[in-house]
């Protein structure tokens, strides 16, 4: 399955994008999870890969559970910091082997602890490790970007051009880095194409699960939460985790109605392994025959 094709020959495609289980109770409860959120058909779905290969047996585990087991259309992350191209090449390599067609390829974030192994030769940015798969396979490759820029650029003019040079290297989708206010995601659009960048840009949706992750995301990502967010966020007493989830579906779903009247080639879910609001989101939707 090369996603490049999907977004030439269908809109809007629907993607969900999920973590490895990290532990024994939560690999009991994935496959269920994954059934649950099948069921709404989405175009595919993506597995992560933790930085530094932190995930990478339990990363490959879970992409062969989709593709193999489950015979669902699968994307694989891969994160290049800190892995030399040795170990990239046996991680494309496995994937290959599974009959993966698309790779995400990200840097992933730089290890917080100082005595973190690094490999001398490893690719310190996104662009070159798209550079080096696109010279040794045949992959279809997507990358990330950032509406808001990312957090460790000076500027998002300087951010988005990282982002031409990674779509220069190869990359022929763009999965943006989620937002609360549509208008981040239209004008970055509008400056992506300003410098010649083509290629299907697709909105990430991150709805509201919590009140503390929504907060603690926003710091790390640097997804700044809209004023009428902020209010409602304030409204809700932190314990209520049922009125947390309804807000986030209320409020993704209006972003997801505003983004598909405009012609958006595709909604990519950050799901944080729940199916609850994802689900609730699409069903939404499609009742209203926007999917």
């Amino acid at each position: 399955m090369r996603v490049n094709e999907l977004y030439k020959n269908k809109q809007p495609v629907i993607s969900m994008e999920f973590f490895p289980p990290r532990n024994q109770a939560a690999s009991e409860k994935f496959g269920g999870l994954i059934d649950t959120l099948a069921a709404y058909n989405p175009d595919y779905m993506s597995i992560t890969f933790g930085a530094g290969g932190s995930t990478r047996d339990g990363s490959y585990q879970t992409v062969k559970e989709l593709i193999v087991d489950k015979k669902l259309p699968t994307v694989a992350y891969i994160a290049g910091y800190g892995l030399g191209p040795d170990d990239i090449r046996e991680v494309l390599d496995s994937y290959r082997e599974l009959g993966v067609e698309t790779i995400f390829v990200i840097r992933g974030d730089q290890p917080k602890t100082d005595d973190a192994a690094l490999h001398p030769d490893s690719f310190l940015y996104a662009s070159d490790l798209i550079s080096f798969i696109k010279s040794n396979y045949d992959f279809t490759l997507g990358c990330a970007g950032y509406p808001e820029g990312h957090i460790e650029a000076k500027n998002l003019d300087q951010d988005i051009q990282y982002l031409k040079q990674k779509v220069d290297n190869g990359a022929e989708y763009v999965v943006a880095q989620y937002f609360y206010d549509n208008d981040y995601f239209f004008n970055y659009v509008d400056k992506c194409k300003d410098q010649g960048i083509n290629v299907p840009i697709i909105p990430g949706i991150m709805p509201v699960y919590t009140v503390k992750m929504t907060r603690m995301l926003s710091k790390i990502c640097g997804s700044a939460i809209t004023d009428e967010l902020d209010q409602k966020l304030n409204f809700l007493d932190s314990e209520d985790k049922e009125g947390a989830v309804k807000l986030g579906i209320d409020f993704a779903a209006e972003q997801c109605r505003g983004l598909l009247k405009q012609g958006v080639p595709g909604l990519h879910f950050y799901t944080m392994d729940r199916s609850k609001s994802t689900g609730e989101i699409i069903a939404q939707l499609k009742q209203e025959n926007l999917l």
